[in-house]
């Protein structure tokens, strides 16, 4: 007997890729289980899948930076509860000093649906009752008509896991202009935010004051350092200037959303912008700014 959940979770994180660098991503997550029936002549009661496969998978790779350690460009080494890690790309080199729980380190060269899915298998099969014999995840990502971005950040302020300062998200965006849609600006900033890094201008600080691993390289030319406090510790980043935006606030989305609106207003004074800006998958904010003509 099968039982299937579409659209079980969404994963939002970020991943290391040896050719693109950071990315951001948001995956859905289908399930289907394979088992027989329990005395409740169920494979799994439903709230269970819900209950137990989500936050397994939310627990163990939502809002983290996904890294292929089998990848030969990877260096990383644990010294307690922090994590160092150095990783080589085409687009500069990335360095980070964060707690644990800000990863999960994938056994790949790189990170995909197959690498991604067998993890989470993994870290399921745990978690199943014994009359569940199999499971299969299908991960995917949205069909987006609009363009769309790719960006990771880190909310220092956020009680929850979006604190950490490496995940991500894949967001479409729609801009209308003076009450009509206008492609031009979807294209505009999703090339502008291709596999960005958005950092807030209050998490700047000197290379120097940030305590990497000795291998890392890194210097005021050509990267920007990142640090802060959290609840779940604190986080440190240096990444490539050239894969950065520095943000001169927090980058929720409803800040992003206005500062993408803002930005429209300095360019085209005497339009009116509607910004729809995406988090991830079926979430975001709306910002208006201007006057029509």
């Amino acid at each position: 007997m099968q039982l299937f959940v579409r659209d079980l979770t969404v994963i939002d994180f970020s991943y290391l890729c040896p050719i693109r660098g950071m990315v951001g991503e948001s995956w859905i997550v289908d399930v289907l289980l394979d088992g027989g029936l329990d005395e409740q002549n169920m494979v799994l009661d439903f709230s269970k899948v819900k209950r137990t496969i989500k936050n397994t998978i939310d627990e163990v790779a939502d809002h983290r930076l996904l890294i292929p350690t089998a990848c030969s460009e990877v260096r990383w080494q644990q010294h307690g509860d922090k994590v160092f890690m150095d990783f080589h790309c085409l687009q500069g080199d990335i360095h980070l000093a964060c707690p644990a729980q800000a990863f999960a380190l994938i056994p790949s060269e790189i990170i995909d649906f197959d690498s991604v899915n067998a993890f989470l298998q993994k870290a399921l099969r745990a978690e199943l009752p014994d009359n569940v014999e199999g499971i299969a995840l299908t991960l995917r990502n949205e069909m987006h008509e609009a363009p769309f971005y790719h960006y990771s950040h880190g909310l220092k302020k956020h009680d929850g896991n979006c604190q950490r300062i490496a995940h991500g998200h894949r967001s479409p965006i729609n801009i209308f202009e003076n009450g009509i849609a206008a492609p031009k600006w979807d294209e505009y900033w999703a090339k502008r935010w291709k596999d960005i890094y958005l950092g807030t201008i209050d998490d700047v600080v000197e290379l120097n004051d940030l305590n990497l691993s000795p291998q890392a390289k890194v210097s005021p030319d050509t990267h920007y350092g990142f640090c802060y406090q959290a609840p779940q510790g604190e986080f440190q980043l240096a990444m490539p200037k050239s894969t950065c935006e520095i943000i001169p606030h927090d980058t929720t989305v409803e800040l992003l959303a206005e500062f993408i609106a803002n930005t429209l207003i300095e360019q085209v004074p005497n339009s009116e912008f509607k910004v729809i800006a995406y988090e991830g998958i079926g979430k975001g904010a709306i910002s208006v700014k201007g006057s029509k003509k």
